[in-house]
C-alpha cells in the first residue's frame, strides 16, 4: 500500500512538473509571437533599415503614393511642359497637366527628371511640389480609377448584362470611379456616366499623368494644311473643359474644341458633335488622316467628338475631370470618322 502511494505521489509531481513546463512552453511562445508582431510592425512601418542583433539588415518597402516613391506633382494653372533637356532650349517632349503626378528621378541645378506616363524629361523645379507638400495636395486631388484589363471591356447602361452596351472601351484605358457596387462600378467616360463588371478592371488610387507630345507620323499624301492643324490642336493640351465652353484657353467641351480649331483654316461647323457628324464625307476610320473628326456615343447616339492627329492618337476636351488631354482613337469604339478637308 506504502509503494502505490509512493507511485501516485510521484504520478502527481511529475504531472506538475509537465504542466509547470507547459505553461511555460505556451507564454515563452506567446511572447515570441508578441515580439515577431512587434518586430513586423516596426518593419513595415519603419521607411528606413532596421538592423537586427545577429548583424542582418533588413528594410521594409519604400512607401507609395498613388504608386510613386518620389512624387512631384505639376502645380500650375493649365499645363506644365516637360523639355528633352535641362534647359528652356531643348524640345518639348511632353506636358503635365495641373495636379499630375511624375515619379522625380534626379535634380540638375533647378531641372529635375521626371517619368509620368509615357513619358520621360525635364521640369522647372519651381512648378513642382515635392516632399510633404506633394504628398499632401495627392490626398486632396487624388482619383479612384478603374483600368480595362480585358481587351474590350463593356460599358453598360445599367450594372447587369441584361441592358444594352453603351460603348466600348480598349485595354489599358482608365476610366473615373464614381461609385463602387460591388459587382459593378459606375464610371465616367467623357462626362457620361455608364457601369463596368468589376472583375475586368483593375482599381487604384491616381493622379493625372503626363501627355506625349511626341513626334507625329504623317502618311504620305498628308497636306500641310493638316500637319500644321495638328501642332495648333496639341498646344492647347492640359488646359481646361467647360460645358459650353467655346474659348481654347479658358475652357471649351467637345465640339466646343473642334469647331474653334476649324474656324481657324476657315471651317465654320455648329457647336455640337452629332451635328458635327452631319458634315463633311464619312471615311473608314483606317483611312484617317491627321485632322479628321472621331465621334463616339451610345449606339448610333452621338454624344462626343476629337480630331484625328496621326498615329493612332486623337486630341479632344475629353471632361472636366481630365481637360484637353490625348487618347488612343480608340480608346471607345468610334461611331463614325468624318473628312472635313478635302485634299
Amino acid at each position: 500500500m506504502r509503494i502505490q502511494w509512493t507511485k501516485i505521489l510521484m504520478g502527481c509531481l511529475a504531472g506538475a512538473a509537465v504542466l509547470g513546463m507547459s505553461q511555460v512552453t505556451a507564454e515563452a511562445a506567446t511572447h515570441s509571437a508578441g515580439v515577431s508582431t512587434l518586430l513586423n510592425e516596426c518593419l513595415v512601418s519603419d521607411a528606413e533599415a532596421v538592423k537586427l542583433e545577429n548583424g542582418v539588415t533588413m528594410a521594409s518597402e519604400p512607401k507609395t503614393i498613388c504608386g510613386y516613391t518620389n512624387l512631384g506633382i505639376a502645380s500650375v494653372e493649365n499645363h506644365l511642359n516637360i523639355r528633352e533637356g535641362a534647359g528652356e532650349d531643348t524640345e518639348l517632349v511632353g506636358a503635365l497637366p495641373v495636379d499630375a503626378g511624375c515619379e522625380i528621378l534626379s535634380q540638375e541645378g533647378e531641372w529635375y527628371k521626371i517619368e509620368s506616363g509615357k513619358v520621360t524629361g525635364y521640369v522647372k523645379g519651381e512648378f513642382l511640389l515635392t516632399g510633404e507638400a506633394a504628398a499632401a495636395r495627392a490626398e486632396e486631388v487624388k482619383s479612384i480609377m478603374a483600368t480595362s484589363n480585358t481587351q474590350t471591356l463593356n460599358a453598360r447602361v445599367e450594372p447587369n448584362t441584361d441592358c444594352s452596351i453603351w460603348t466600348m472601351i480598349a485595354e489599358g484605358e482608365s476610366l473615373h470611379v464614381i461609385e463602387d457596387l460591388g459587382e459593378w462600378l459606375k464610371v465616367d467616360v467623357d462626362g457620361d456616366e455608364c457601369y463596368v463588371a468589376s472583375e475586368f478592371v483593375e482599381v487604384s488610387e491616381q493622379l493625372p499623368k503626363a501627355m506625349t507630345m511626341t513626334e507625329i507620323r504623317y502618311g504620305e499624301g498628308v497636306s500641310d494644311v493638316r500637319v500644321d492643324m495638328v501642332q495648333y490642336a496639341c498646344q492647347f493640351v492640359g488646359n481646361r473643359y467647360v460645358w459650353g465652353g467655346t474659348s481654347l484657353t479658358n475652357g471649351v467641351d467637345c465640339s466646343g474644341f473642334t469647331m474653334k480649331i476649324y474656324e481657324k483654316y476657315g471651317i465654320y461647323l455648329p457647336h455640337s458633335s452629332s451635328a458635327q457628324a452631319g458634315c463633311g464625307t464619312r471615311v473608314n476610320s483606317s483611312d484617317a488622316k491627321p485632322g479628321d473628326l472621331f465621334f463616339y456615343g451610345s449606339g448610333s447616339g452621338i454624344n462626343h467628338v476629337a480630331m484625328y492627329i496621326g498615329n493612332g492618337q486623337v486630341v479632344h476636351a475629353s471632361s472636366a475631370r481630365t481637360g484637353i488631354k490625348i487618347s488612343n482613337a480608340f480608346y471607345r469604339t468610334p461611331i463614325c470618322v468624318v473628312r472635313l478637308i478635302n485634299d
